[in-house]
């Protein structure tokens, strides 16, 4: 049973950066796909950032396109969500996902998500 464990919130001024890692325990050889999650108004989870694990090619949430990059260290079962220009809206309890998905379903939809991390805490003051 694959575990994800996430580190590396905090708390930041306005335009600040932060990295957040998600160490990935056990080993399931179907988990191709991975992401970030936070909760907002008006949605019950809203998809950030994943990647797919295959081809690392990644898909981002309009929200946050352009300010933060995730990536993945293979060698380490470690996914990274390096996120800049911080705005007090992404102030949030971050949680990282990943499951085993067809190529093109590695977006935003947390339905496809059954292995979740118990969240990072990031607030962003102005």
């Amino acid at each position: 049973q694959v575990q994800l464990v996430e580190s590396g919130g905090g708390s930041v001024q306005a335009g600040g950066s932060l990295r957040l890692s998600c160490a990935a325990s056990g080993y399931d050889s179907r988990i191709n796909c991975m992401g970030w999650f936070r909760p907002v108004s008006g949605k019950e989870r809203e998809g950030i950032a994943t990647i797919y694990t295959d081809d690392s090619s990644t898909w981002y949430a309009d929200s946050v396109k352009g300010r933060f990059t995730m990536s993945q260290d293979h060698a380490k079962n470690t996914a990274y969500l390096q996120m800049t220009s911080l705005i007090p809206e992404d102030t949030a309890m971050y949680y990282c996902v990943a499951a085993s998905v067809g190529y093109g379903y590695c977006r935003g939809d947390w339905r496809y998500y059954n292995i979740w991390g118990p969240g990072t805490q990031v607030t962003v003051s102005s």
